[in-house]
């Protein structure tokens, strides 16, 4: 059994918390040798890796994969990319979170070519793509930074993405527990199932779901997946009578003000495309008189040219309803994310508290 997690920039404490979590016998250190650890507890006979999720919503989960479901997500998406032997993937996202695992898990399954990277790089994505490269996964917002022209195809997964984007990308849905993207460009692969329940939240039913959660001191809570085989995601989300997914968001992330539902992701990609704004995150701040008001929490493009409340306002009313546009704004130099490159929201709304070097400041329109 592979324990997966990232120390390359995670804080000792937040390390040192996951390992007494997962209980691990073991680590490989950055040299490569085995360091035997006290009081580690092994797994069930079948299981095959356990790995973290990304954070997003809380502390990491261990999320119990057995070698039935790890060898069907390999199989599903090598089927879904169109993986053979003759292909070859690069793997430059974290490996210790699925985007990043189980690109080395579908290409040894197909017994395509493999080149992994220590992260991202812009220089070896250049020199994988020259020499021989045609498939990846990458986080959306690294299609800033380079061209992927001569890919073969390229799985976008982990943030929000765009709608406008090259042919060859394609948006997966997935999390640690289906093992990854099972969904792709709103089309679930072969065997997965995806319906919603009477509130909208997804549920999936995949031949790659996980078996179980590893609690503090190796113990096992078993996946709530009910007797039908359908898990509930956790996302809200709609399935159109043709099979097509659309997902909404997040149910925890959901903003209601004045009644209004507005969702998060489809904002901030309305927002981002301000000449002035670099990045952005879009919470919910509670309001005496609306319930929650919107924030948009911003990055600037430069420090000498800020976006005002009032453009922000008038950019998103003109694409979306008034109520969806920002009543407050806060700017910041940075956003808070996961080592995968996925805001964490829950933290993005204390930046006004707790800024980070350069600070923030904020507007309100009442």
């Amino acid at each position: 059994m592979q324990s997966c997690l990232s120390t390359s920039s995670a804080p000792r404490a937040h390390v040192e918390s996951i390992l007494h979590s997962m209980a691990p016998s073991a680590v490989i250190d950055a040299g490569g040798d085995r360091v035997r650890l006290k009081g580690g507890v092994p797994v069930e006979d079948g299981d095959a890796v356990v790995i973290t999720t990304s954070g997003t919503t809380g502390t990491p989960k261990g999320v119990i994969h057995t070698h039935d479901s790890m060898t069907a997500a390999s199989r599903i998406t090598a089927e879904a990319t169109r993986t053979t032997p003759d292909s070859h993937w690069l793997a430059c996202l974290p490996l210790a979170h699925i985007g990043g695992f189980s690109v080395i898990t579908r290409a040894l399954h197909a017994q395509a070519g493999l080149t992994v990277t220590d992260g991202f790089n812009a220089d070896d994505f250049v020199s994988v793509a020259q020499s021989g490269g045609t498939h990846v996964s990458l986080v959306p917002t690294v299609l800033g930074r380079v061209s992927v022209t001569g890919w073969e195809l390229v799985l976008l997964g982990g943030s929000s993405i765009p709608d406008e984007r090259p042919t060859n990308c394609i948006a997966t849905y997935g999390m640690t527990e289906t093992f990854g993207g099972v969904v792709y460009d709103g089309t679930p692969l072969t065997g997965v199932d995806v319906r919603t329940d009477a509130h909208g939240v997804m549920m999936i039913r995949s031949p790659s779901l996980f078996r179980g959660y590893r609690d503090p001191g190796g113990l096992t809570t078993p996946a709530p997946i009910g007797a039908d085989g359908f898990y509930p995601s956790g996302d809200v989300g709609s399935v159109d009578p043709f099979g097509q997914v659309t997902v909404d968001g997040r149910s925890d992330d959901l903003i209601i003000s004045g009644g209004v539902k507005i969702w998060p992701e489809p904002l901030e990609r309305v927002i981002c495309g301000h000449p002035s704004v670099h990045e952005c995150a879009v919470v919910g701040s509670p309001d005496p008189e609306w319930g929650q008001r919107v924030v948009a929490v911003v990055v600037p493009e430069s420090p000498t040219d800020m976006p005002t409340l009032e453009s922000i306002r008038d950019l998103v009313k003109a694409t979306m309803p008034a109520a969806s546009a920002p009543k407050e704004l806060v700017i910041t130099d940075t956003l808070p994310k996961t080592s995968s490159g996925k805001i964490r929201r829950r933290l993005a709304v204390q930046v006004d508290i707790e800024p980070p070097s350069g600070g923030s400041h904020h507007s309100n329109d009442s």
